[in-house]
C-alpha cells in the first residue's frame, strides 16, 4: 500500500480511530498495530508476509537464547556469540538470496562465461523493504548481546517493533533500545504531537507528491535518451534527480515520522537538510542519518572506527562506503556511487578535517556567508555528479552520460519535455528550499509556521490543494521501495 494512494487516506483514519479505542488494553492495541501493519505490507503482495514472520520470529527467538545462554555461562550450551552469529548468518542469506543472488551470478557469468547464467538464475520478486526490516532486526540480536538491550519475553511488543506500517518498507531504521520500550508501554494520546505529526505528514506529501514527482517527469525521459538531448539538458537532469531523490526519500521520512506521532510513536530522524551541508562528511551526517548510523555503529566501530592507524581508517571508511552503496541494490553503479563517495571523503579523513561541522549552517542568522555558500554550493554539485550513477542503468550508461553531458553542455539551453511543467517543478523547488532554509535547526523542516493564523491556513489549503491534484494525476511509487 503506497502513502500516496487513495487505499492509504482510507486505512488511516481507520486504523487510527481504532487503535485509540483499545488504548486501556496494551496488548490489544500491539495486536491491532500488527494487524494493520501486515495488512498494509501484505498489500503488495501477501507471499511477503511469511517472509517477514520469518526474519521476525527467528531474531526474537535469537534474542531470548542469546539472554539465556548470558545468564547461565557455565552450563555446557552453546554460547551467546553462536545464537548472534547464526542469526546473522540466516538473515543475511535471506537478504542475500532474494537481492544479490542473480546479480552476483550474472556478473560472474559475464566475466567467465559469456553471460550464459540461465539455469542458475532465482529470478526471485524483491520483497518491499526487505534490506530495512533485515537491519532493524539485526539490530535486536546485536544489541542483546552486547547488553545494551534486555531480550523480550513480549512477542506482540517484539513484532510490531519489526512490522511497524509507517517505517515497515522505507524507514527511519529503528533501534530495538528506542522503538521496542515504546510498544512495552501504554501510550497516550497528545494532541499537540499529533497536529505536529500531520503538519510533517502534510510537509512530506508535498515533497513526494509535487517535488519529487514533477522533477521525475523530466528526469526519467532525459535518462531513458540521454543521447537526444544536448549537455545543459543532462545537467539539468542531474540537478533535478538530485532534488527528486531527496524529495522522495526525505518526503516519504516525514510521513512515516509525522504517521508515528498520531500513534504516540516517536520515530529517528532520517534527514537534517543535507543539501545545506558545508562538505561531504556533514552531507553524510545529514543523509539517510538512520542507515549511517546503524553502519557506523554495527560495522565501522566494531572494525576499529577512528581509534586505529590513518591507513586502518581509511581502510574502514572504504569499506562502509562500498557496503554502503552495496546496500542500495544489486548494481555495480551502487558499488560505484558508493566508491565515489568514499574518494570525497578520504581527504577529510586523512586531515582530522571530518567532523568540522557539527551544527546548522548560518546558525543564529537569515543569510549563509559567501564562503558558506561557496561551500554548500561545492558540496551540492558534488553530491550531483554522483547521483548520475546512482540514477544509471549501468555504468556504461553513467560513462556516456557524462560524457555526452561535458562534451555538449554549451551547446545550447536545457530543453524541456513535453510533459513537464517547468513553472510547477520551479515554484515547488523555490517553496521546498525557502521552507527549509527557514526551519534548518528545528525538530523537522515544516515545524516552524507562520504566526498569523489566516496565512498559515492559507497554507495548509494550498498544500492540499497542490497534493491532491497530483494525487489524482499520478500516483508513483517511492523511489527507495527497491532497496
Amino acid at each position: 500500500m503506497l502513502f500516496n494512494s487513495i487505499e492509504f487516506m482510507v486505512f488511516l483514519p481507520a486504523v487510527f480511530a481504532v487503535y485509540w479505542l483499545l488504548h486501556k488494553r496494551l496488548e490489544w492495541q500491539n495486536a491491532f498495530v500488527v494487524a494493520a501493519s501486515y495488512l498494509f505490507y501484505g498489500w503488495w503482495d501477501w507471499r511477503f508476509l511469511l517472509l517477514i514472520a520469518f526474519t521476525t520470529l527467528c531474531s526474537y527467538a535469537s534474542g531470548l537464547a542469546i539472554g539465556k545462554a548470558q545468564s547461565h555461562p557455565r552450563e555446557g550450551g552453546l554460547s551467546p556469540k553462536f545464537f548472534l552469529w547464526g542469526n546473522i548468518v540466516l538473515n543475511l542469506l535471506i537478504l542475500g538470496a532474494f537481492k544479490y543472488y542473480d546479480f552476483f551470478v550474472q556478473s560472474f557469468a559475464d566475466a567467465f562465461l559469456g553471460g550464459k547464467a540461465e539455469g542458475m538464475l532465482l529470478h526471485a520478486v524483491l520483497p518491499v523493504g526487505i534490506s530495512f526490516y533485515t537491519f532493524q532486526a539485526l539490530s535486536y540480536s546485536i544489541d542483546v548481546y552486547r547488553g545494551t538491550l534486555k531480550p523480550t519475553h513480549n512477542m506482540m511488543a517484539f513484532i510490531a517493533y519489526v512490522s511497524f506500517f509507517p517505517q515497515l518498507v522505507a524507514g527511519p531504521i529503528e533501534r530495538a533500545t528506542s522503538l521496542l520500550p515504546q510498544f512495552e508501554r501504554e501510550r497516550r494520546f497528545s494532541y499537540p504531537i499529533a497536529v505536529d505529526g500531520l503538519r510533517q505528514m502534510l510537509w512530506g506529501f508535498f515533497k513526494k507528491m509535487v517535488v519529487a514527482d514533477s522533477c521525475a517527469l523530466y528526469v526519467d525521459n532525459i535518462f531513458e535518451h540521454p543521447d537526444w538531448f544536448n549537455g545543459a539538458s543532462l545537467l539539468l537532469a542531474a540537478v533535478l534527480f538530485t532534488i527528486q531523490i531527496y524529495g522522495d526519500f526525505s518526503g516519504y521520512s516525514d510521513i512515516a515520522i509525522g504517521c508515528a506521532k498520531l500513534f504516540g510513536i516517536r520515530l529517528r530522524r532520517n534527514f537534517d537538510v543535507p543539501y545545506f551541508s558545508r562538505d561531504i562528511a556533514e552531507f553524510w551526517r545529514r543523509w539517510h542519518i538512520s542507515l549511517t548510523t546503524w553502519f557506523r555503529d554495527y560495522i565501522y566501530i566494531p572494525m576499529g572506527g577512528s581509534r586505529v592507524s590513518k591507513p586502518r581508517v581509511v581502510l574502514n571508511t572504504m569499506v562502509i562506503f562500498l557496503v554502503s552503496g552495496l546496500w542500495h541494490g544489486a548494481n555495480w553503479t551502487f558499488v560505484a556511487w558508493g566508491l565515489y563517495h568514499a574518494l570525497l571523503f578520504l581527504p577529510l579523513i586523512v586531515r582530522g578535517r571530518n567532523r568540522k561541522y557539527r551544527d546548522v549552517v548560518a546558525t543564529g542568522r537569515v543569510l549563509p556567508s559567501l564562503r558558506e555558500l561557496g561551500q554548500m554550493m561545492l558540496t551540492f554539485v558534488l553530491a550531483v555528479m554522483g547521483w548520475i550513477l546512482f540514477r544509471a542503468d549501468s555504468i556504461e550508461q553513467a560513462l556516456q552520460y557524462y560524457s555526452h553531458m561535458f562534451s555538449t553542455l554549451f551547446d545550447g539551453t536545457p530543453t524541456l519535455t513535453s510533459n513537464m511543467d517547468a513553472w510547477v517543478v520551479l515554484v515547488a523547488v523555490a517553496v521546498m528550499t525557502v521552507v527549509e532554509w527557514l526551519n534548518r535547526g528545528a525538530e523537522h523542516e515544516f515545524q516552524r509556521q507562520p504566526r498569523n493564523r489566516i496565512v498559515r491556513w492559507l497554507l495548509y489549503t494550498v498544500l492540499i490543494f497542490m497534493i491532491g491534484a497530483y494525487m489524482v494525476t499520478n500516483e508513483m511509487p517511492f523511489i527507495y521501495f527497491q532497496f
